[in-house]
């Protein structure tokens, strides 16, 4: 699987959580439709198929992430 360099993936990170705080804060359809478009872009730069699991398969692998968090094992 291609990975998405870590700064491409810190970047869609920020835009998806400023998109969701425009969002809760005045909802318009292009504001819905370009979080709509980040999380998509999020999902395939990681392999993933949600927008949660996307965020932390991202931020797992930004610099400086703990790589023996083992937060995303259940138990």
């Amino acid at each position: 699987m291609l990975l998405a360099h870590p700064v491409v993936l810190n970047n869609l990170i920020e835009q998806y959580e400023t998109l969701r705080a425009l969002h809760a804060e005045s909802s318009t359809p292009e504001t819905r439709q370009r979080m709509e478009d980040v999380a998509y872009t999020l999902c395939v730069s990681t392999g993933t198929r949600d927008i949660e699991a996307a965020l932390v398969a991202a931020r797992h692998r930004l610099p400086g992430a703990r790589t023996e968090d083992d937060s995303l094992l259940t138990t």
